[in-house]
């Protein structure tokens, strides 16, 4: 056995760098972005709207061309609170990450909650994004900077079937 320590662990600094070129549908939704729509896409088969846009149906596995203008208010499908602090995000602690189905679209996505207290958050409720200012606006998703209680009733997780 030698007496020399052995190595736990080493910090390594990397760096990547993606570029990313889009087209057909991911290019509509990045362009929409950067004039405050969100748009989506709607199945010829089974008629579901998915946002972000797809160019074809993950489920039907057809093409999809019909463009759906879907809303920024949406329904809480399911959420976890953070409470576990990382260097690369700066938010007060908790704070909750969400699957959020929008009005229009049959797809949940996953975006940040805030203007309310972890604790308050619950399966249902209704939120609502909130927009950096539009001279802020680019074809990014970041143009929404996270989403906040809308006010309105919460919807009944009955109502909510698949997604909860």
């Amino acid at each position: 056995m030698s007496d020399a320590p052995s190595v736990k662990s080493i910090i390594t600094p990397t760096r990547l760098e993606y570029e990313f070129r889009v087209g057909g549908a991911h290019a509509e939704f990045l362009a929409s972005l950067a004039e405050g729509k969100l748009i989506g896409k709607r199945c010829p088969g089974c008629e579901k709207v998915y946002f972000p846009a797809r160019a074809s149906c993950p489920r039907c596995g057809i093409a999809m061309s019909e463009s759906v203008e879907v809303s920024d208010r949406g329904t809480v499908t399911t959420f976890c609170i953070v409470r576990v602090p990382s260097e690369n995000i700066d938010l007060k602690l908790p704070y909750c990450a969400a699957n959020i189905l929008l009005d229009g679209s049959d797809l949940p996505l996953i975006a940040l909650l805030q203007e309310c207290e972890a604790q308050d958050v619950c399966i249902g409720m209704r939120v609502q994004a909130v927009w950096k200012p539009k001279s802020e606006w680019g074809p990014t998703f970041e143009n929404i900077r996270y989403f906040r209680p809308s006010g309105e009733p919460d919807v009944a997780a009955e109502m909510l079937g698949a997604w909860i």
